[in-house]
């Protein structure tokens, strides 16, 4: 039933080796931060972190430079470090940027990517349409993120250009709270997915006819689609005050 996190980037997998541990607590922090487990403006303590990850203060420290770099976590003068805020004008200029960029890496992947490019989407599409075979409530979730992630990184890899795709890595990565709060309100939902389910399988039909316009029209659509219920969704919590929404152009 749902989606996970993507491909990790270069620059994360090159940490791992060097720092383990640090590597380690920074992707169990960032996780517990996309999730919820700790909310936007909450103050991380050192004896908390410790506590819950294991981990010494140098790992600690390393994870949330990290994640300071990234825009999760921020630096508290003297006092320490607090979860990142939300916002909705936040959420509006992630979306925007993150479904223009998208429209435009599916119109050049479409002009380059050649026949075992195709092939790649057709399996991930495949893939991610039998997430609906999971059993489990607790897995759905993750099994949904990684193979929707693997199905647009397939699609996005035609484009050929590096620094695109380091772009689009890094809007991934800011989506990925206010995406969550999306996915813990359609992932459980057989209709959702099923929605999702023809979305992915008409965008994968025009990319495979060649179709520029129709794809990259499909794909900015698509990618905007979850900011009306993100936008409730933060509006009921509390997590931002209420701006002017309009679909990316």
């Amino acid at each position: 039933m749902i989606d996970f996190f993507e491909f990790r980037s270069s620059t994360l997998e090159s940490l791992a080796p060097r720092h383990n541990s640090a590597f380690s607590g920074y992707e169990r922090l960032k996780h517990d931060i996309i999730r919820g487990v700790f909310k936007p403006g909450e103050k991380l303590l050192m004896s908390g972190l410790k506590e819950r990850y294991d981990l010494g203060v140098g790992p600690l420290r390393e994870a949330l430079s990290q994640l300071v770099a990234e825009h999760l976590v921020v630096v508290i003068s003297q006092k320490g470090y607090r979860v990142a805020s939300m916002s909705l004008q936040e959420l509006q200029d992630i979306y925007d940027a993150r479904a223009n960029l998208e429209a435009m890496i599916v119109g050049l992947a479409i002009e380059r990517g050649d026949d075992a490019w195709e092939a790649q989407v057709v399996a991930q599409s495949h893939t991610l349409s039998k997430v609906m075979d999971v059993q489990t409530r607790e897995k759905v979730l993750d099994v949904w993120d990684m193979r929707h992630k693997a199905f647009h990184s397939a699609i996005a890899a035609g484009c050929g250009s590096k620094h695109l795709l380091q772009v689009r890595t890094y809007l991934f990565d800011q989506a990925e709270r206010y995406r969550h709060l999306w996915l813990t309100q359609t992932v459980f939902s057989e209709e959702a997915l099923e929605i999702k389910r023809k979305e992915h399988a008409a965008l994968v039909e025009a990319i495979l006819a060649r179709d520029t316009e129709r794809a990259t029209t499909m794909m900015r659509n698509h990618l905007m689609s979850p900011v009306p219920i993100i936008l409730e969704v933060m509006q009921r919590e509390g997590l931002g005050k209420a701006v002017s929404l309009v679909p990316a152009s």
